[in-house]
């Protein structure tokens, strides 16, 4: 059944019982109101505290006669009349209500197990029906909920449940939607509220979150390493070619040392002036 036809459906089976309540009183229910209605007129005006009720603007009242379902739907918001004795009615509030569901022990699909929370926020959108189509409306809700959350989480795998979260809850939002429109509700949001994972599995992913870390740390360490290895060999070529271009380096160096430590003067001691000394090395041994 497509979505909306299960209230369609409600509407008429109802409409069908309200357009039959007052032929179905009989004989004893039109005695009974022809009596409620002569108390009303002899007990006037204090009958009025009795017949009148009020509900408020978010409020509508479902009212029963004879226990059958009185025609017109659902009264309100403000006064409507009702005959004592005859008739009880039952207030059904529309705001939209919010309710936590407790967290479920759920095996996930790849064997994990997590405990997981919810919120769902919801509200009566045809009074008539969830009064008379299922006992108590929230906690039918509230029951569903939690079914569904543990269906829902149940095929999906633990990285899933930790990264597709709205869409987890969009699944089951429709998934509540259809399956209280019998009911006259409206379940309008979803909310994963938090996913606990066992101890020992959350350490095993900081390890393993750590260990990927320094990884990607060495990774980046070695190809700074080859980068600068390659600029020392491009600037040592540059050098090269201008033998003055080490000159204008070292009197840099100079002026760099001199403004933070002016007590520290350092000479270059080129490489190629003690080679003379290292050629007469051997010569003097033999």
């Amino acid at each position: 059944m497509p979505k909306g036809g299960a209230s369609n459906y409600g509407s008429q089976v109802i409409g069908e019982d309200s357009a039959q309540a007052e032929e179905g009183i009989g004989c004893c229910g039109y005695i009974l109101m022809g009596l409620s209605y002569l108390l009303i007129i002899i007990t006037f005006p204090i009958s009025l505290c009795m017949c009148i009720k009020v509900v408020q603007e978010y409020e509508r009242a479902v009212i029963f006669r004879l226990g059958r379902l009185l025609p017109g739907g659902a009264k309100g918001p403000g006064l409507f009349f009702i005959v004592p004795c005859l008739d009880s009615y039952t207030s059904v509030d529309l705001r939209t209500i919010s309710f936590d569901v407790p967290p479920q022990e759920i095996l996930s699909k790849d064997s994990v197990t997590v405990a997981v929370d919810a919120v769902v926020y919801y509200r009566i959108s045809n009074a008539t029906i969830s009064v008379t189509n299922v006992e108590d409306a929230a906690r039918s809700t509230k029951l569903l909920a939690a079914t569904t959350l543990r269906n829902v989480l149940g095929t999906k795998d633990m990285a899933a449940i930790l990264a597709d979260r709205e869409q987890i809850s969009q699944m089951m939002q429709s998934s509540l939607d259809e399956a209280t429109d019998p009911w006259g509700v409206k379940v309008e949001r979803v909310e994963i509220k938090d996913v606990r994972l066992p101890v020992q599995l959350q350490r095993a992913m900081a390890a393993e979150a750590e260990a990927s870390r320094e990884a990607r740390a060495k990774v980046i360490a070695a190809e700074g390493e080859m980068k600068a290895s390659r600029a020392l060999k491009e600037a040592a070529d540059v050098m090269a070619e201008s033998p003055s271009a080490i000159q204008l380096r070292y009197l840099q160096t100079l002026n760099t040392i001199s403004a933070e430590k002016n007590s520290t003067i350092i000479f270059p001691l080129p490489i190629d002036f003690l080679k003379g000394f290292m050629d007469r090395g051997p010569q003097t041994s033999m």
